[in-house]
């Protein structure tokens, strides 16, 4: 019999073991246990906003690569970004005075879900994507459409009851701005700015999973720790700030939250990330009721990434590890795809901000030239080759498929297989769609009866 192949998985959004800091966190952990000091607030239930000295260096880090002043009390201590988009939506949204939620689409494929179990299940609507990110165009004209469509609802009072350190607003906006998941667009600086205005005029919170903005890199040069302008774009929530106060935002909540996560930088066990926003808006996410019970999230986590923010350690393993490695990954996938998929009609993005070669984060999104859809070319290639690849209709935005389909578009993950099952896996992948696009009549039928079977 012939030896089996490997099977490759080329769904997985996780980082490869190789790029999680064990090390660091290992030593980090005995040096909080061993000292008093830490290791006495670290076993209580801690502060609402989180554990003070992350909360601190956090702000610093991530002041010092946006450009930005830091302000502790614009940010809170997490239990990562999913958890906390729950929170969020806990503490600031309303099933009956919420009128809508806008996803960009593609969108990150568990997004939806979360927004169906806080109880917007069909009220969930894609705007699409270009090259420098959500079409505000697309975005305004559908708000229009849709206010004069629901003026009865525009009334409506919401089912929670009125919290002075909340705001519950009336629409929501759900983006990734910097190397989107699945797409790996960069949002443009004035694509940026033009959706906070937006959000502002209609009363929207934009929620922001930036979760990928430190892992960038050149397409040109080696990964350096200086980052070029391009990599270090102001976030949804600076330029919130920049823009000052609101005539329909009086207590100053503010119009954007950027929801960050330790998961691809430290390891998706940590359960730690932090939401940064306007002070007020900060202050009544803490506030939230289970944060109140239960305590401070992360606490020993957040003792642990402390002692390696403060130190330095942590972003070096970032630049010299994660970057790097992530870096050769893509490098190598994207030569793969140009030798063995791109002759058969394949195209993918160079870069992720239109006109610098800059990508980052774990995906490349690829379009594939073909009579079939790619749900199909994906159970083919789980059933033929053992690879396990992300179809474009994943990425939809639920019950809103008809403004943007993506059946014949891909996402192909490069943090989790090897470098070396990358390769062989992209040519896999090759070798299969060449093969379905010699055999056309066998695969029409086969298709035919696996749609017939439902």
């Amino acid at each position: 019999m012939p030896k089996p192949r490997k099977q490759i998985n080329f769904l997985r959004g996780w980082p490869a073991p190789t790029l999680l800091p064990t090390t660091l966190l290992s030593a980090a952990c005995q040096r909080v246990l061993a000292d008093p000091v830490e290791y006495t607030e670290m076993q209580e239930y801690g502060s609402l906003h989180g554990m003070s000295r992350l909360r601190k260096c956090l702000a610093n880090w991530l002041g010092g690569h946006y450009g930005v002043d830091p302000d502790p009390e614009r940010v809170c201590i997490t239990s990562g970004a999913s958890q906390n988009m729950i929170t969020i939506l806990q503490c600031f949204s309303d099933v009956h005075y919420t009128r809508a939620v806008w996803v960009v689409a593609p969108c990150y494929h568990l997004a939806c879900g979360m927004f169906e179990d806080s109880g917007f299940a069909g009220r969930l609507y894609a705007i699409p994507e270009d090259d420098e990110g959500l079409n505000l165009e697309v975005l305004e004209q559908r708000l229009l459409d849709f206010e004069a469509q629901d003026k009865k609802n525009m009334e409506k009072k919401p089912f929670k009851l009125p919290v002075a350190s909340r705001k519950l607003y009336g629409h929501l906006i759900y983006t990734v701005p910097t190397c989107s998941n699945p797409s790996g667009v960069t949002m443009s600086l004035g694509r940026r700015e033009g959706l906070v205005k937006l959000a502002r005029k209609y009363d929207a919170l934009i929620i922001s999973d930036d979760v990928y903005d430190l892992l960038q890199w050149s397409l040109t040069t080696p990964v350096s720790a200086i980052r070029p302008p391009e990599m270090r774009l102001l976030r949804l929530c600076d330029i919130d700030r920049a823009l000052g106060p609101c005539d329909n935002d009086p207590h100053g909540f503010g119009h954007a939250v950027s929801n960050g996560s330790f998961t691809k930088i430290a390891g998706p066990s940590v359960r730690t990330g932090w939401a940064e926003a306007a002070p007020a808006f900060i202050a009544g996410l803490a506030r939230a009721a289970s944060t109140r019970s239960g305590g401070a999230p992360s606490q020993l986590c957040a003792a642990m990434l402390a002692e390696v923010v403060e130190n330095g350690q942590l972003q070096r393993f970032v630049d010299e590890t994660v970057r790097a490695a992530l870096q050769q990954r893509h490098g190598l996938m994207m030569d793969a795809i140009h030798s063995h998929v791109s002759p058969l009609g394949a195209r993918t993005r160079a870069a992720s901000l239109k006109g610098c070669d800059v990508f980052g984060g774990y995906f490349v999104w690829v379009d594939i030239d073909s009579d079939f859809s790619t749900k199909f070319i994906a159970d083919v290639l789980r059933s033929e080759e053992d690879i396990i690849i992300g179809h474009g209709q994943m990425f939809t935005v639920h019950g809103d498929g008809e403004s943007a389909s993506f059946d014949k578009s891909v996402r192909l993950s490069f943090s989790w297989e090897a470098e070396e099952d990358i390769v062989d896996g992209i040519k896999r992948i090759g070798l299969a769609l060449a093969r379905i696009q010699a055999n056309k009549e066998y695969y029409l039928k086969l298709a035919s009866a696996l749609s017939s079977i439902g």
